[in-house]
């Protein structure tokens, strides 16, 4: 894992990059020029931001779930940024073309995806591991454990 710095962080739960206008005949100046009425094709972080995720909460750790059916594990990076931030990152190329080859239906995605998300204060972020089983990407995020406030008898004088 890899610590990067930055500065943007506004969402205290997801970190999501998202174009509002991604999808409509017109660019957001991300991908085509700026006004353009010739259909745009979505950004390669759209294109393949299906990768949802379910972030649980158990008494020892943060559980974190990514569908990411088709990558191997070398194609998805789990990233620990300014020491709180959990970023999830991958990559799905398309399949190679051939001049002989008759496509008839392209409907599985590609490109790139990046979630983050801000860890609680009581992540074990150093302690970060992950794990990929039949295409879902489980991140656990160990807690540290809550300390019970000592509880002191005070004699009642009287």
């Amino acid at each position: 894992m890899s610590l990067i710095r930055r500065s943007n962080v506004f969402d205290p739960f997801s970190l999501d990059l998202f174009d509002p206008f991604d999808g409509f005949p017109f660019g957001s100046g991300s991908s085509s020029g700026s006004g353009s009425l010739v259909p745009r094709t979505s950004s390669e972080t759209a294109a393949f931001a299906g990768a949802r995720i379910d972030w649980k909460e158990t008494p020892e750790a943060h559980v974190f779930k990514a569908d990411v059916p088709g990558l191997k594990k070398e194609e998805v990076k789990v990233e620990v940024e300014d020491g709180n931030i959990l970023q999830i990152s991958g990559e799905r190329n398309r399949d190679q073309e051939e001049k002989t080859d008759t496509w008839h239906r392209v409907e599985r995605s590609s490109g790139k995806f990046l979630r983050r998300f801000r860890l609680p204060d009581n992540a074990k972020a150093e302690q970060v591991k992950a794990s990929m089983e039949n295409g879902v990407l489980t991140v656990t995020v160990p807690k540290e454990e809550v300390k019970k406030p000592e509880v002191k008898s005070i004699q009642i004088s009287g």
